[in-house]
């Protein structure tokens, strides 16, 4: 078997920092909800800024920032009208070149959020695209001539990632034109070399002013089938983080193109032009790991540097599962590739509410992704367990909740993941005062701020020793100091898993270090009692016997 060539081959093996990607920790921070600072119930660029040490004090070295360029907001950044402008809303350039300078003053790096697969339908090529078929950018977006006599029927059967039919008709040009996602995010025609030339080059600017890599929004959608073939029909009604499926069809057409992988080698080649330091690619993308790897190396060369593996979120919290996920990860990402541990992000349900608002569960899933095999990220709050916020779809700001309006509520409720994205959206808490400190009194936030706040806040867990706030403190701090846990090998010790606990080692230069995950509310039985305990979720731990949910980083035969 052909294996992945070493993604730092090109780095002389001096350069500590050659592979930082593998090693570092990274914070997501949804800008619009993190600390407002000027008072307009939107958070913005200086507020990222002032509470950069606190992120330093966690011991966080990355952060990854949601788009913050110019856009109309209809699906808060992610819809981009200008590549090379900030929104006022949250600063301006001047401000964004502060941000970089005081992160790398800080050794710490930045993740762009690069929105690759589409723009807003306000972006001045797309306007220019669809005032006419003859237009100098009329091939700069996805067009085709509908069906029917007089063409008004949609080209195939497609339906967008986001549940609503893919095309959308434009009577200036008597053509459809495609979205991978909502209908005002029109997707952009990589077949043009002059489409890909472009954004090429909008990738060349962030990267000439600092930023140190790119998480890609859905970057499985940047190709589709060249014929424009209908999807097949599915038995599955909502995707799955193994399939890309949305009422009924799977859309084996419309994502996951062998070209969308050779793109990422392309992109890849883009992104290494800039060395000093090397710069990181990593792509947003659900779907089976044997697939979804090939965005990272495929055909013998290498494309991006990580891949979500979204398979993290839905994996029941038990211990066979979490190893059956472990063993799934090593066995598609070995090194030099590397897994990514994802538990949630702005789309998905808040990692407290998914567990039941147990801390204990809390506490040890960030054990378990603070020492495996793997770059961690945390969405901003989950550190201190930020819950998800019920907001009725009625009064849904989110463009899928709005999209979804019809759907009864109690039907909504009931979900364990979220339509309205904006319940894993609300604004970061951070003390008791009004509007929990993430904006002034007078302010009005911009979604609601999580009623039980003064009870769950950055002031108040920052002042007890036991929070789940000083537990991630704890475990960040014991990766980053120690090479086997953020560098090292994983080696699963099956011989001591069970139905209840999950073990397994890191390995560096002959230094092992062993984890032990009691997955169960039951105390159960040490495996390993003859160990220097380093780290554990609880603050009185027995010799013999692991309290229910407790996790333990020790030395085995050194007590």
């Amino acid at each position: 078997m052909v294996r992945p060539t070493d993604c730092s081959e090109s780095i002389s093996s001096t350069n500590p920092d050659a592979e930082w990607w593998k090693k570092t920790t990274v914070y997501h921070i949804y800008p619009r909800s993190f600390y407002d600072t000027n008072g307009d119930g939107i958070g913005d660029i200086q507020g990222i800024i002032e509470k950069l040490d606190y992120l330093q004090d966690l011991g966080f070295e990355t952060i990854w920032i949601s788009p913050f360029t110019q856009s109309p907001q209809k699906d808060f950044g992610y819809d981009i009208s200008d590549y090379h402008s900030i929104s006022p809303q949250y600063g301006n350039m001047a401000l964004f070149e502060k941000l970089v300078q005081e992160l790398h003053r800080r050794n710490m790096k930045l993740v762009f959020d690069l929105v690759l697969n589409h723009t807003s339908d306000e972006h001045a090529w797309f306007k220019e695209s669809a005032s006419s078929r003859n237009n100098p950018k009329a091939d700069w977006y996805i067009w085709k001539d509908g069906k029917g006599k007089k063409g008004t029927k949609p080209p195939n059967n497609w339906r967008a990632m986001a549940g609503n039919k893919a095309w959308t008709y434009y009577p200036e040009r008597k053509q459809f034109n495609y979205t991978a996602f909502l209908p005002f995010q029109p997707d952009l025609n990589y077949r043009n070399p002059e489409v890909k030339q472009a954004m090429f080059d909008v990738a060349r600017f962030w990267l000439n002013k600092g930023v140190d890599g790119f998480r890609l929004d859905i970057i499985s959608a940047i190709y589709e089938d060249p014929d424009l073939r209908s999807n097949p029909p599915s038995l599955r009604l909502i995707p799955s983080d193994k399939s890309l499926t949305i009422f009924f069809q799977n859309l084996k057409n419309n994502f996951l193109q062998e070209k969308s992988f050779e793109f990422a080698t392309e992109l890849r080649n883009v992104v290494d032009e800039f060395d000093n330091p090397k710069r990181i690619l990593i792509g947003e993308s659900h779907g089976e790991e044997e697939l979804i790897k090939k965005f990272c190396y495929n055909n013998g060369r290498n494309g991006l540097n990580a891949i979500f593996l979204f398979k993290a979120i839905s994996t029941p919290f038990k211990a066979k599962s979490y190893r059956e996920m472990l063993m799934t990860f090593e066995k598609h990402f070995p090194d030099p590739l590397i897994p990514t541990l994802v538990f949630a992000n702005h789309d998905r349900t808040r990692v407290i509410t998914r567990l039941g608002g147990s801390i204990e569960k809390a506490k040890l899933l960030a054990l378990f992704q603070f020492t495996c095999r793997g770059i961690p990220f945390t969405y901003f709050g989950d550190e201190i367990g930020i819950p998800r916020v019920r907001i009725p779809l009625k009064q849904g700001k989110d463009a899928i909740a709005i999209q979804h309006g019809w759907l009864p509520q109690f039907l909504i409720d009931r979900s364990i993941e979220i339509l309205n994205r904006d319940e894993c959206r609300t604004p970061m808490l951070w003390n008791e005062k009004s509007n929990a400190g993430f904006c002034t009194d007078s302010a009005k936030p911009w979604l609601p701020v999580a009623e039980n706040f003064k009870d769950i806040n950055v002031e108040k867990q920052l002042a007890e020793p036991c929070s789940l706030l000083n537990f991630y403190k704890k475990v960040i701090r014991l990766r980053n100091a120690t090479p086997a846990l953020n560098s090292g090998s994983l080696e699963i010790a099956h011989e001591l898993c069970s139905k209840a606990i999950l073990a397994y080692s890191r390995i560096f230069h002959g230094t092992k270090y062993m984890v032990l995950l009691n997955m169960s509310r039951s105390r159960v039985k040490n495996p390993v009692h003859n160990a220097e305990i380093l780290l554990s979720t609880h603050h009185q731990n027995e010799v013999h016997q692991l309290q229910p949910f407790e996790g333990r980083v020790v030395i085995p035969g050194r007590q």
